[in-house]
């Protein structure tokens, strides 16, 4: 008997040990890749959100679906309030653009309308056509370890590389080590002031992945307003090719 659990003993070690060290062998640029990835698709993806605007004394809920490929391809439509149906944003590399059904106008976003609210939120343009990048714009960071609820997180600082092209200056993300879910994230401008902070909530499986379907975004210059992002549909690596994403298919996309 003791020969045996010698012998499991001798062999199950190197097994844990082996574990421990994947685990603790990730850098900061990995992990925040694998959160990109997991919410992001690691090839393409196509979801049907919510996006609900609070302000004291009113609200507005807007519906939008969203394909992506890669970085540098995205194409997002409004589907509600019906007065708004219709209205889409394109990115094609680094040019952006909306079209508006109602006007029948097409407009060219400048690089400098990025940081600028989409629909009236809290959110910005970049957020949506995703003209920066998590993994590549910032040099990462493993600030330690906190639990956020029950789950512990890697707390990952990100500063932005000097030449590229961000709304946010530094960044501070709260991955779940568990699943890579963001279930915190701290946006900071070019100035080092903190603008916004986003928790992740209602953890669930979508498109066979753990997700927070539900993010808030806070301001906090006013906590009063906030922003809630609920995903209604999600799917990964869909099929989808770049002529998808293009000024013609943005007038006629439902």
């Amino acid at each position: 008997m003791k020969t045996r659990f010698a012998f499991l003993h001798i062999f199950l070690l190197p097994l844990l040990g082996s574990t421990a060290l994947l685990a603790q062998s990730l850098t900061a640029t990995e992990i925040v890749k694998k959160a990109d990835e997991k919410f992001n698709g690691e090839k393409s993806s196509y979801n049907v959100m919510t996006m609900t605007i609070i302000r004291p004394g009113w609200q507005r809920t807007i519906g939008f679906k969203s394909w992506a490929l890669g970085r540098d391809f995205s194409l997002t439509l409004i589907t509600d309030p019906p007065k708004e149906a219709g209205q889409t944003f394109l990115k094609r590399g680094a040019e952006m653009w909306s079209w508006n059904p109602v006007i029948s106008r097409l407009i060219k976003l400048p690089p400098s309308m990025m940081s600028q609210g989409w629909m009236g939120s809290d959110y910005t343009n970049d957020d949506i056509l995703r003209e920066s990048s998590l993994v590549n714009d910032y040099i990462h960071e493993i600030a330690g370890e906190e639990r956020i609820g029950e789950r512990l997180c890697y707390k990952i600082r990100m500063t932005a590389r000097e030449n590229a092209s961000i709304v946010w200056g530094r960044q501070v993300r709260w991955i779940d080590k568990n699943d890579f879910l963001v279930l915190k994230a701290e946006l900071y401008d070019e100035d080092g002031y903190l603008v916004r902070t986003e928790t992740g909530s209602d953890i669930k499986v979508m498109g066979g992945r753990t997700i927070t379907s539900k993010i808030e975004l806070v301001p906090e210059e006013e906590p009063e307003n906030k922003t809630l992002i609920e995903i209604r549909e999600i799917k990964y690596n869909i099929p989808i090719a770049e002529s998808y994403f293009s000024q013609q298919n943005m007038k006629i996309v439902r």
